[in-house]
């Protein structure tokens, strides 16, 4: 067996496939010793797993020994070849096939060239070169550029540098994607809680507007921008919540829908939001 290629159980299984395949490709072979397909099958896997250098891993189940697991799958006849991306199950197919069918099964798995650019992008990011990020992150969606993913990241990036023009350009150029809708629309809005930090009234301006008169929720709306366009999302939230108590229908319902955007700006925040969603449930019912 290659260096690619391991025997997996019902222990090992989370470890070995599900989170390897947030790495990589993940196929996993559900087989018994007294198979004749399966024998077939085996060594055309374990060869394309050496020939593709870990560009996928390959996982062996004997089913007769994990019966559990294999039923958890599904599986109902072998051999059963389940494939893994992202720690899902994404496809299979069943019985033993030629090597040239096995092979295209397995190069619709591999990321492609744009994905490949996006994940080292993201490692240039998580390593704090964000210059080396950024052109990673343009030379992904010149390979291809309905890369929904890269265009996010990017627009992300281009917010954080100020960039606000070529963000919103990028996500206005967007496909629909009911996957990524959610994520673009807060930036989207991160684009426009930047632009009113950097263009509208001061806040010491719009707190002296609220002491004045603290039921101007179109200054507390403002101010909550501000905050938030400077990622001050809790004093942003503050105000958002003050604004829906006091009048939940004002503006079409805005602040409501800024404190929605903020929830997805600040997801690596998970108690800040999870605070903040129990409050806005309070303040809306």
């Amino acid at each position: 067996m290659s260096a690619h290629a391991v025997d997996v159980d019902a222990s090992s299984f989370e470890r070995e496939v599900i989170e390897a395949s947030k790495q990589v490709p993940v196929v996993v072979d559900f087989w018994a010793p007294w198979c004749g397909p399966c024998r077939a099958l085996k060594p055309i896997l374990e060869k394309l797993a050496a020939e593709y250098g870990g560009r996928f891993k390959l996982a062996k189940v004997n089913s007769d020994e994990n019966v559990e697991l294999a039923s958890s799958f599904g599986v109902r006849s072998i051999p059963d070849v389940v494939a893994f991306r992202g720690g899902q199950a994404v496809s299979h197919f069943l019985g033993a096939q030629p090597e040239s069918q096995v092979r295209a099964f397995i190069e619709q798995l591999l990321p492609s060239p744009s994905e490949l650019e996006h994940a080292r992008a993201l490692e240039l990011r998580d390593a704090g070169d964000l210059a080396g990020a950024l052109a990673a992150l343009r030379k992904a969606l010149a390979l291809d550029v309905a890369n929904g993913l890269a265009t996010l990241d990017l627009a992300e990036l281009l917010i954080e540098h100020k960039q606000l023009d070529e963000a919103d350009a990028l996500l206005a150029a967007m496909q629909p994607d009911i996957a990524l809708d959610a994520q673009a629309a807060a930036l989207l809005q991160a684009i426009a809680f930047a632009r009113a930090s950097s263009t509208g009234p001061g806040e010491a301006q719009l707190e002296a507007l609220l002491a004045a008169n603290p039921a101007d929720l179109a200054a507390r709306l403002a101010l909550a921008q501000l905050h938030a366009g400077k990622r001050r999302y809790r004093e942003a939230m503050d105000q958002l919540l003050e604004s829906i108590r006091r009048d939940k229908a004002y503006g079409d319902g805005a602040a409501r829908k800024q404190m929605l955007a903020i929830f997805s700006l600040a997801e690596s925040q998970p108690e800040l939001v999870s605070e903040y969603r129990r409050k806005l449930a309070s303040a809306l019912y």
